[in-house]
């Protein structure tokens, strides 16, 4: 994954000025140590910071194409899963999906300076999911960019992934079968 400055270098969805202003905007979360740690947690079939990212620059072109806040929308778009496995370690997979967006926040508000509509815009991702419902048109943005891009990762990656591991497991019975035929037949 890109970091920084070197984010710049041309995203083929966005033009170059879209893509050194979105920089911009989210350099300093995209650097920062607590953030980076995301680059090793897999989610989707991808790293979670990856995820973010893509959900970030969705919301950054639907936001500012709308002619909406984008700057704070695009920042906690990609705040909105900012936590480790480690956060959530005590959840089984179904509470995490409900918790994930609290802890994301209290992750957000200890290390970046998160207002009140990005507090929303963070917590009510999940929504309907989570008990918190989105109240600016930036908050439903980021909660149907997350789906529509988790949906294209889950497809793109994790089931290429699934399939791969299942025709391993195939490749495997195979040979183990002609292994076994060839061995009975000595």
């Amino acid at each position: 994954g890109l970091v920084g400055s070197e984010m710049c270098i041309r995203d083929r969805n966005m033009s170059l000025q879209k893509t050194y202003e979105f920089d911009q905007i989210v350099n300093d979360i995209t650097n920062h140590e607590q953030f980076l740690k995301l680059k090793h947690e897999l989610h989707h079939g991808i790293s979670r910071y990856e995820h973010s990212l893509r959900v970030a620059k969705v919301t950054y072109t639907v936001t500012k194409r709308l002619n909406l806040d984008y700057e704070r929308a695009t920042r906690a778009a990609l705040l909105h899963d900012f936590f480790t496995d480690k956060d959530t370690a005590g959840y089984n997979a179904k509470d995490t999906l409900k918790v994930h967006p609290s802890i994301a926040l209290l992750n957000s508000k200890k290390y970046f300076d998160i207002d009140e509509k990005q507090a929303n815009m963070i917590e009510a991702h999940m929504f309907p999911i989570c008990s918190v419902m989105p109240k600016y048109k930036e908050s439903w943005i980021i909660t149907g960019a997350d789906k529509i891009v988790a949906s294209h990762e889950m497809y793109r990656y994790k089931a290429q992934m699934v399939l791969g591991i299942w025709l391993i497991f195939l490749f495997n019975i195979i040979a183990c079968l002609l292994y076994t035929s060839d061995a009975a037949d000595d």
